[in-house]
């Protein structure tokens, strides 16, 4: 058997990626890597318009077909329908990047119980997604790959001094979601890998979204950085493309931190 390339490891051409939460900061960035990679693309959104918007200006470097589709992940019937539309679509799945989230403001002084619940609701969706999606891997005699989205901040906590007098803390129940997905992706990738479904975590550090996030809160968080900076949405699409392709065939139940070092101190 001849050892593959560089190339033919990172080429993703004939494959089929969903990508949740496709329209957003990161996840517009995370989809045209793997449109750029060769992936034919199923780009959703909770928004139709959105979702056709983000297929519509992906690249498509070897002809593949991208796809818009509605899918809200916090509404159970809404992922299995997303889901299976993606695949009438399609024709299969073979990448799935769990990137889809909703989004929290408040912070541990004001969360209500039910505002709490509901965001770690978001990790159910993670899971119940991921499930469609193995299962149809199985049923297709396939291998697949499944990318959950992580965070610095399931590894650590915050500092209080970054938003203190500016705006709300980090949300306790964001943090309690992040290390939960970056713990489900070990369980699930040791029950998975049997069936050929590799199950990984990317963990993106501070990526603040310029249009959302106050000027001074990334100056704040840029001084606690080893690399003195935010992160930019280009710099997660090698990582993506990597987990999704055969260039980490051995790798499983991984949680690779994109992070300019944040969490190595």
């Amino acid at each position: 058997m001849s050892e593959p390339t560089v190339q033919r490891l990172f080429d993703l051409s004939g494959r089929v990626a969903l990508i949740t939460g496709a329209a957003g900061y990161l996840g517009a960035a995370m989809a045209r890597a793997l449109a750029e990679a060769g992936a034919a693309v199923v780009a959703s959104s909770r928004d139709e318009s959105r979702a056709q918007e983000a297929a519509t200006s992906l690249p498509s470097p070897n002809g593949a077909t991208h796809h818009g589709i509605v899918l809200d992940h916090m509404d159970e019937e809404s992922l299995h329908q997303g889901f299976r539309h993606g695949v009438d679509l399609a024709g299969r799945m073979d990448i799935l990047v769990n990137n889809g989230h909703e989004g929290l403001a408040n912070d541990w002084t004001d969360v209500s119980g039910e505002q709490f619940t509901r965001q770690l609701a978001n990790a159910t969706a993670y899971f119940l997604l991921a499930r469609l999606f193995r299962n149809h891997i199985v049923a297709r005699r396939s291998s697949g790959s499944i990318i959950m989205l992580g965070s610095m901040y399931g590894l650590v906590g915050s500092y209080p001094t970054a938003y203190e007098g500016l705006c709300p803390a980090s949300p306790v129940a964001y943090h309690a979601l992040k290390g939960g997905i970056v713990h489900m992706t070990r369980h699930l990738a040791v029950y998975w890998a049997k069936d050929r479904v590799r199950v990984n975590c990317l963990s993106p550090g501070p990526f603040p979204d310029p249009a959302r996030a106050p000027k001074e809160l990334a100056d704040r968080l840029s001084t606690r950085s080893p690399m003195g900076r935010m992160g930019l949405p280009h710099e997660v699409k090698g990582a993506v493309v990597f987990l999704a392709s055969d260039a980490s065939s051995y790798m499983t139940g991984q949680n690779l931190v994109v992070d300019g070092g944040w969490t190595a101190w």
